[in-house]
């Protein structure tokens, strides 16, 4: 039977035969992908061009893995690369200890073997060029030449500090002797009974009312004006240059450019020498030329002063020096001892007058107002004023208490070799200059009240008795002369302390 095409079923088409499933190998690595190679920028930002890939080989064998570049990117790399290495040297050079002080620069900078200095250059433009040179030699590895300058440096310093403290161990300080001890002890003791009567008088003076200052030191003025030469000696073989009474009034002592200091035993009131003029004692020990000489208030000590720079204490009745005492930048030429002998006055050519405490080795004021070398010095009995006298032709007058000059005297046409005041109550002033005369002041206002002429030289000294009965003054004609009073007649109130 015939079927009808629009009515049959459609064939179904035959399902496809899987195939078994293929066993994938794995796949091999791929190739390693070329690194893009950019090409060289130049400074100029231009590209340069490379041709083939055949250039890059040939490139990397030329160049050993680097680009080629031009010369004047080269240049460029080379100026980087040099100030990269200058700023790091000026880093390490920050960091190295370089000397501060001039010297040691110098120091350094020779033992490197380099020139010290420059022309024109400066204490700061040296070190800054000792830095460089040290922070070089770091970063070149030479740092054990640094080392070694160092070590050299340190052994110098320490050589010389110990020549400097072989040579002086203590600069500022040196002990004593055992006689030096005692003397200021009875020093000190003496010192304290003095003041203590000096004190003492000056109260009752003051509240007794029978007490008429202005008659007594118009009477001292008046003998003072009456003053005359007695006597004129031959004092040594060179120009004398000091002289000084004892105490008692018994012994004189002077020196002069010899270097020697004499003392003269004076028998009698009126009398220099001792009838064979027998020398009783030498002091020797100053370096230089002798200037002045003194006699300590107690009569047991003798002070001296030099060229040396130096014024020295003596004992009298052993010979000993008991100090040597520094202070002055040039030579020493005054001294003087207080009327309590607890303190002692310098000068010298250094225009100073300094005080110091015997009894401590102090020096515990300093005086300046001289414009020219100080050359005399002298205590006031009174215990707080002070006169000196100089090269400026001046004489001056200082109050210890307030620290400052009181008066100013134009004393002499030339200058000024030594000040005295009376030693009893200090009524008067006896200055004496190289204008061959010495003079007299008074006490209160400070007028002058008798010149005395009569030596043919520069009058170098001058001192008055304890008594003030007797004043001697020395000269560069190498005489002594002693002046006394017309009248010898006394006050029975102007007794000695």
């Amino acid at each position: 039977m015939e079927v009808d095409d629009d009515n049959t079923v459609p064939s179904i088409a035959p399902i496809p035969t899987v195939p078994p499933p293929l066993v994938v190998n794995p796949l091999a690595s791929l190739p390693g992908r070329p690194p893009v190679l950019k090409p060289p920028v130049s400074q100029n930002g231009e590209v340069k061009i490379v041709d083939s890939d055949s250039d890059h080989e040939d490139d990397k064998r030329a160049t050993g893995g680097e680009y080629e570049i031009s010369e004047e990117s080269r240049l460029v790399r080379e100026r980087q690369e040099k100030a990269m290495q200058d700023l790091l040297m000026k880093r390490r050079a920050a960091a190295l200890a370089v000397p501060t002080n001039d010297m040691a620069v110098r120091t350094r900078l020779r033992r490197l073997g380099e020139p010290i200095t420059l022309f024109g250059e400066r204490e700061m433009e040296r070190r800054e060029r000792l830095r460089m040179i040290m922070a070089k030699l770091d970063s070149e590895g030479q740092l054990e030449k640094l080392m070694k300058v160092h070590e050299e440096e340190e052994a110098a310093i320490s050589a010389k500090a110990e020549d400097i403290e072989e040579d002086i161990e203590y600069p500022f300080y040196t002990e004593g002797p055992k006689e030096l001890l005692h003397a200021r002890i009875d020093i000190a003791k003496y010192s304290i009974v003095k003041a203590t009567a000096r004190l003492q008088r000056a109260r009752r003076k003051r509240d007794d009312p029978d007490e008429d200052m202005d008659a007594e030191i118009d009477w001292a003025l008046r003998q003072a004006g009456n003053l005359v030469l007695d006597c004129s000696e031959i004092g040594d073989d060179r120009p004398l240059s000091g002289c000084s009474f004892s105490r008692d009034g018994k012994l004189l002592a002077t020196c002069s450019l010899s270097g020697v200091a004499k003392l003269w035993s004076c028998l009698g009131t009126a009398k220099l020498w001792s009838p064979d003029g027998s020398l009783l004692k030498t002091f020797e020990g100053h370096l230089d030329r002798l200037a002045r000489i003194a006699f300590h208030p107690s009569g047991k000590y003798l002070g001296t002063t030099s060229f040396d720079k130096t014024w020295r204490l003596w004992d009298i009745d052993s010979g000993v020096e008991l100090l040597l005492q520094e202070g002055h930048s040039r030579s020493v030429y005054g001294i003087a001892f207080h009327q309590d002998g607890s303190l002692v006055a310098s000068c010298g050519l250094d225009a100073l007058a300094r005080v110091w405490d015997l009894r401590t080795g102090r020096s515990i004021l300093s005086l300046e107002g001289h414009v020219k070398p100080v050359l005399g010095v002298s205590f006031s009995p009174n215990g707080y004023h002070l006169a000196t006298g100089g090269e400026d032709n001046t004489c001056r007058i200082w109050d210890l208490r307030k620290k400052k000059s009181l008066y100013i005297i134009p004393a002499h046409s030339n200058l000024i070799s030594q000040v005295k005041f009376e030693p009893q109550e200090g009524y008067y002033l006896v200055s004496s200059s190289y204008d061959m005369t010495a003079k007299v002041w008074s006490g209160r206002d400070f007028k002058p009240v008798k010149s005395l002429p009569g030596h043919e030289a520069k009058v170098t000294a001058s001192d008055i008795s304890e008594d003030g009965r007797y004043i001697a003054t020395v000269s560069h004609d190498r005489t002594i002369k002693l002046w006394t009073a017309g009248n010898m007649e006394r006050k029975n109130d102007m007794d000695l302390d």
